[in-house]
């Protein structure tokens, strides 16, 4: 058996070798995902759903907080409709499947399958907003995507995926600005306190913007291996989409406006930040606040008179206090601590005759590997204290990792040294001319990933061209 707990745990290249092997190998070995007949797809196993489902229930009700109502729209969008916006059509015109038939018969008109649903939610807005009174309209709309993606990964990068979808509107620019700004605060709460995954938030280059957009606002996550990964966006529309669907209201003096719209979307890519900001050698590593399963019950020696009894009274104990499931297979216990900490639960509770009789357990931390001895009598004041320490020692390790790794620099011979040598983050002044922007990519591959809130001035001029310049930009190579 030792021999076969050993072959389970080598089923996982070390991050260090191969650190896109590693990702693959604990999205499979953690039974997150399979992969779908159709190229680019993927089937979201119970697990890897159930982890969802908690970001999903915890954004969910954070978006209900603010004000928003779920709705559902179509799959389909006839050409016509998605054609009405030529910056937006432009930019997803590459990734669009196309429905050209129903049944047998040939379509009059193409139908896209959603790629995103700026298109549906203006149409719908053209036909149910006429006055002041009729604002704002704030939706939200839990859905699965497609786009025809080249290259894909699972969570990462597939050509179908799940997602919510907010959509609004708005009679001024100001109350457009601030929803979406507070959209974003909601994305950084729950990618910081939830999935303890620390976050830049700040704005886009106009290259880098959504396609149709004013401006789009992001969140910005460091990965393991020193890439980024864009883990929520939120987007400014101002009346350019109001413009070209006929959006009009009727103000208080009886004016025609055209209304002020955004949207801002979070993705299952989020997964993939949870994997790959957390994970480890020996597989995924669950934040408690969103793991299915916070802890589970180990019975030792189980076939011993009284032990999974006890065991079960235990789960029964702790039920209503945490989220607590229990193995009471015959599979042995080593076989069981490496399945568990594959699936990276945050704590597991041993408990065998010896335990019994000192009417104690023992808990053994996932993201430390560290035991320690409870009293049964301690245990419910205990272990929620523990997840909350787990939830905290993430945060921070992820944290301190993002910090290490994020550099301030001022010539691009320093640029192309810290991103070869270091990676991450790289901070670096831009003089806002797109020319630049693009020559750094070509020499580097490396991409602005946002102009941060929080501005600083650490030289005078642009990084690449010398210029005078005119904004603080965190770059780095990205997923």
């Amino acid at each position: 058996m030792a021999k076969k707990n050993k072959d389970f745990v080598e089923k996982i290249t070390a991050m260090e070798d191969d650190f896109a092997q590693w990702y693959t190998d604990v999205v499979k070995q953690a039974e997150l995902v399979d992969y779908g007949q159709v190229r680019g797809t993927m089937i979201i196993r119970p697990y890897g759903f159930a982890i969802w489902e908690n970001i999903k229930d915890e954004l969910d009700r954070m978006i209900k907080k603010t004000g928003h109502s779920n709705v559902a729209f179509p799959v389909f969008i006839p050409e016509h409709l998605l054609q009405k916006e030529a910056d937006h059509v432009e930019g997803f015109a590459p990734e669009v499947a196309w429905v050209t038939h129903g049944g047998d018969n040939e379509l009059q008109e193409r139908i896209a399958v959603r790629p995103t649903s700026e298109a549906l939610f203006c149409d719908y807005y053209s036909k149910h907003i006429n006055s002041y009174r009729d604002l704002p309209k704030l939706y939200n709309q839990w859905a699965n995507v497609v786009r025809w993606e080249k290259t894909t990964r699972p969570f990462l990068r597939s050509s179908e995926f799940h997602w919510q979808e907010g959509h609004t509107a708005h009679a001024t620019r100001e109350e457009a600005e601030e929803e979406t700004m507070k959209m974003l605060e909601v994305y950084a709460d729950l990618a910081e306190n939830y999935l303890a995954v620390p976050v830049y938030k700040g704005q886009k280059t106009e290259s880098e913007k959504f396609a149709g957009a004013e401006y789009t606002l992001t969140i910005e996550a460091l990965m393991h291996d020193g890439k980024a990964l864009q883990s929520g966006t939120s987007h400014n529309f101002g009346d350019g989409f109001a413009k070209a669907f006929d959006i009009t209201y009727l103000d208080k003096e009886g004016k025609s406006q055209f209304v002020h719209q955004t949207s801002w979307g979070l993705s299952t890519r989020i997964m993939g930040a949870l994997i790959m900001v957390h994970g480890d050698n020996r597989g995924l590593v669950v934040p408690p606040r969103i793991a299915p399963t916070q802890a589970m019950i180990i019975p030792i020696a189980q076939h011993k008179e009284g032990v999974l009894e006890k065991a079960y009274d235990l789960l029964d104990q702790l039920k209503d206090i945490v989220r607590v499931d229990i193995d009471a297979s015959d599979k042995m216990p080593g076989w069981k601590f490496n399945e568990y900490e594959m699936k990276g639960i945050p704590v597991r509770i041993e408990m065998g005759p010896k335990d019994i009789e000192k009417e104690q357990v023992v808990l053994a931390r996932r993201d430390t590997g560290e035991k320690e001895f409870v009293p049964l009598a301690d245990l419910e004041k205990r272990l929620p204290e523990l997840l909350d320490e787990v939830q905290q020692n993430l945060y921070n390790k992820a944290l301190a990792h993002r910090n290490d790794k994020t550099t301030s620099v001022t010539t691009m011979d320093d640029f192309k040294e810290a991103l070869e040598t270091k990676g991450g983050f790289l901070r670096a002044m831009w003089c806002g001319d797109a020319a630049c922007e693009e020559k750094i990519q070509e020499d580097t591959t490396a991409t602005s990933r946002c102009m941060p809130f929080e501005q600083e001035k650490i030289a005078d001029t642009c990084i690449c061209c010398g210029k005078p310049a005119q904004e603080l930009v965190i770059w780095a190579k990205a997923y």
